[in-house]
This record gives C-alpha cells, sequence and structure tokens, in this order.
C-alpha cells in the first residue's frame, strides 16, 4: 500500500498534493483525524506528517507544522550543503585541466594562443589588458554597465586609452544613460578629444572590451575578479556583432534624450515603467539601469503620482493605458495621463 501511495503522490512535504493538503489541514485543525481518512493519501504517513495516536491507533495526529517547517529547512540546507560541495569538486576539477592547458600552452609554439583563456585575478587581468592594449593599432571598441562611471574605474584604464590616443587608435564606448551625469566621465571624454566617441542606452550588456576585433574580454565572474580572454574568431564576431547593433541604437552623448511625449514623464521614468510591466522587480530595475533603489523608488513614486496610480496595480494599468509599456504608442502630449478612455461614438 505504501509504496503505491508513492507511485500515486510522488511529491515531498514541500509541496503537497490537494487531497493531502485537505487532509493535514484538517488533522492541525482539529488535532486529529480518522485513519480511514488518510487511506487516499498515503504521502502523509510516508512523509512523517502523520502519525498513529499512541491512545487510539484508529485515529492518526498531525506533526506540528513547526517541526515540518525545521525538517524542510535542515533538507535545504543539506541540499545547498552538497551543492557547495559539487561546486568544490568541480572547480578542484577544472584547476586541474587549466593546469593540463598550461603545460601544453608552455610547450607551444609562442605564437599560438588559446582561443579561450581564463585569467584568474586582477593583476593578471590587467597584464592581459596591457598586453592588447600594446598590440591594438586600429580600434576598441567598449560596453560600460552600471551607472556613473567612479573615478577610480577612469583612473584606472587612463593609461590604456592614452596610449592608444597616443597612436591613433580610435574607440567607441557604450555607456548607460545615467553615466551622463557623471562629470568624471565628462572630464575624460574631454581629455581623449575626438578619439572617442561615446552613445549611452537605457541598458547594456555585461562589460565588453574588443580590440581590433580580434580578442575580446569579458567578465567569468560576478566581483570580476576573473575575465575570459576570447580570441576565437567566431566569438569576437559574434561580439561585434553585438555591439554593432548596440551602437546602432544608442543615443550619441551629445545628443538629448528624447522626449517621451507624456508631460512630466522623463525618459528614465518611461524606461522604469516598461521594465515594471515586464514584471521585474525594483532591486532588478535599479541595477538593470545603472541607478540606486532608493532613485528607483522616487521615480516610481513620481510616475504613480503623474498617472494618477494608488497602488502598483493600479500603477501597471495606467502604464499600459498611456502606452508606457513599449506594446503601443504614447498618448499624444495633450491627452491627459491617467484619464478613462472615451466611449465610443454612436
Amino acid at each position: 500500500m505504501a509504496g503505491r501511495g508513492a507511485e500515486e503522490h510522488p511529491h515531498g512535504a514541500d509541496r503537497l498534493c490537494e487531497a493531502g493538503d485537505r487532509v493535514y489541514s484538517r488533522a492541525v485543525r482539529r488535532g486529529r483525524v480518522p485513519r480511514s481518512d488518510a487511506e487516499p493519501v498515503p504521502c502523509l504517513l510516508d512523509l512523517a506528517l502523520l502519525h498513529p495516536d499512541p491512545d487510539d491507533m484508529d485515529w492518526l495526529v498531525p506533526t506540528s507544522p513547526q517541526e515540518v517547517m525545521t525538517r524542510l529547512l535542515r533538507g535545504v540546507y543539506d541540499e545547498v550543503s552538497a551543492s557547495q560541495r559539487r561546486v568544490g569538486s568541480a572547480v578542484a576539477a577544472f584547476e586541474w585541466y587549466a593546469g593540463l592547458g598550461r603545460q601544453r600552452d608552455a610547450l607551444a609554439a609562442p605564437a599560438e594562443r588559446s582561443a579561450i583563456r581564463v585569467l584568474d585575478g586582477l593583476a593578471r587581468i590587467q597584464a592581459a589588458m596591457d598586453e592588447a592594449t600594446e598590440a591594438c593599432t586600429t580600434e576598441v571598441l567598449t560596453v560600460q554597465p552600471g551607472g556613473i562611471r567612479r573615478e577610480a574605474e577612469l583612473t584606472e584604464g587612463l593609461h590604456r586609452a592614452l596610449a592608444l590616443r597616443g597612436r591613433g587608435v580610435r574607440m567607441r564606448d557604450l555607456y548607460t544613460h545615467v553615466a551622463r551625469h557623471g562629470q568624471g566621465l565628462l572630464n575624460y571624454l574631454e581629455l581623449m578629444g575626438d578619439t572617442v566617441e561615446a552613445r549611452t542606452l537605457d541598458e547594456v550588456i555585461d562589460r565588453l572590451i574588443l580590440f581590433d576585433r580580434t580578442v575580446a574580454f569579458i567578465p567569468a565572474n560576478t566581483d570580476r575578479t576573473m575575465a575570459l580572454e576570447l580570441r576565437h574568431p567566431a566569438l569576437v564576431e559574434y561580439l561585434v556583432t553585438v555591439f554593432e547593433r548596440l551602437w546602432r541604437l544608442a543615443i550619441p552623448l551629445t545628443a538629448p534624450l528624447p522626449d517621451t511625449g507624456i508631460e512630466g514623464i522623463s525618459h528614465r521614468e518611461q524606461s522604469i515603467a516598461a521594465l515594471l510591466a515586464e514584471g521585474h522587480q525594483d532591486a532588478v530595475i535599479a541595477e538593470r539601469l545603472g541607478i540606486s533603489v532608493r532613485t528607483c523608488r522616487a521615480h516610481i513614486a513620481r510616475l504613480s503620482e503623474t498617472l494618477g496610480a494608488a497602488s502598483r496595480t493600479q500603477l501597471g494599468v495606467r502604464i499600459a493605458q498611456v502606452g508606457l509599456d513599449g506594446h503601443r504608442p504614447p498618448r499624444p502630449a495633450g491627452a491627459m495621463a491617467g484619464a478613462e478612455p472615451e466611449p465610443p461614438a454612436g
């Protein structure tokens, strides 16, 4: 009987079947249930959510919800620990294979380069970037995500940029619109003159640096202490195509951002509205647009006020009504935000 029940109810305590949910809930409310009530749901006994009443074996008493939660959390902890051990084993194996690759590279001809090279640590990343800078003769393409560029970030690569400018190498940089408000970036572009052309978008991909369309650098972890050096022609060409398509969509840094066509709503608020319509949380929207969560929420509050929305649900409706969700063009600028549509004639 238990085996057949397990086949009919293939689940754990974290996702009870509908029948099991009803019986267990009833047992918790009443303190016990007749054994016959649990016959259609043997999963409750298999999962130890019900057990015989020692005073009357014809009845079943529930395991307390607190104990069930503790058991579930312990199971999650065990799964996470096992996953961490598997990750540790994978990293160790990765290092072993990487070591074999380094041995092979050491024996290869000096001109031969790996198509994909893992750069572990800031020192190795900086050295590889300096080497690519020295070899670059024509063009550098970069994507710089995040918001306002910190002075430290701009200073970090300044020596490479000046070396490239000295050799007449052209540079094109993509930033988020938020970067327009950083004085450090404006100072950097003024220093570089017409050597650098910059454009901005609402959001961009993760960091990317391309030298002469032959070598690319991308992050290999979230804190950017590891990077990948890519020299495979197909990979590099793919990244160049991605850059060029983003570049065509971007707006020159010297040009103003387009007007939204809706009074009282800025371009940034229009971008936030579109992401809200997609169902993203505040933290995700802030990260994608390169702003703080606090700033993001301030814009959402202004959107709600402008569109006359009293709740997040109503704000979603208003966003769709005025066309800020990206699925249809905005209303004419003279239309009142949040106004109800007029009934059809006749």
